[in-house]
């Protein structure tokens, strides 16, 4: 089941973020987050309106999923920058997809026009989920982080939606 994060469910995300920046370059973090650091942000979440959708299997967070701004500046207003994770138990269920096309359609129905996902060159699935749900490849910054010993190269896949039907330059 697919439902607004709780406050109760901070301990989990933060075990699922805390695993990625150990143990993969899907976060370009060197020092883990600590339970003040994720309420701060889940605060932050609730405050802007952006959503946080988890993935709920029998009473366990399995995944969550958000979005938020992707550059703060004004015109950037309709493109938000998404992440999508899944706790390690709980790979290869399908659940990163559903959280997918969960926030997809929370961003449609808010008048996003344009999603985006920044993935590190070398994480296959990730690519291949956002290409499943239609994104488009739109470039690479070459050495733009370093982990692990070694420099990352950073790929942008979009998802254009269909936008807000009257968009303003607030």
């Amino acid at each position: 089941m697919i439902r607004r994060a709780t406050k109760e469910d901070i301990p989990t995300i933060l075990e699922i973020f805390n695993d990625n920046i150990r143990n993969s370059t899907a976060i370009y973090m060197y020092k883990e987050q600590t339970l003040e650091d994720r309420l701060r942000w889940f605060e932050q979440k609730q405050a802007s309106g952006y959503p946080l959708f988890v993935f709920d299997e029998d009473g366990e967070v399995a995944g969550y999923a958000t979005y938020g701004s992707f550059r703060d500046y004004p015109a950037n207003l309709y493109t938000v920058e998404h992440s999508v994770y899944v706790h390690k138990n709980h790979y290869k269920k399908g659940i990163a997809s559903k959280l997918m096309h969960a926030i997809i359609e929370e961003a449609n129905a808010k008048g996003i026009k344009t999603m985006v996902g920044c993935i590190d060159k070398e994480n296959i699935a990730s690519i291949k989920i956002h290409e499943k749900f239609g994104f488009l490849y739109s470039g690479t910054i070459r050495n733009a982080g370093y982990k692990f010993g070694k420099w990352l190269d950073l790929v942008f896949y979009q998802l254009d939606l269909d936008g807000p039907k009257n968009p303003q330059e607030n």
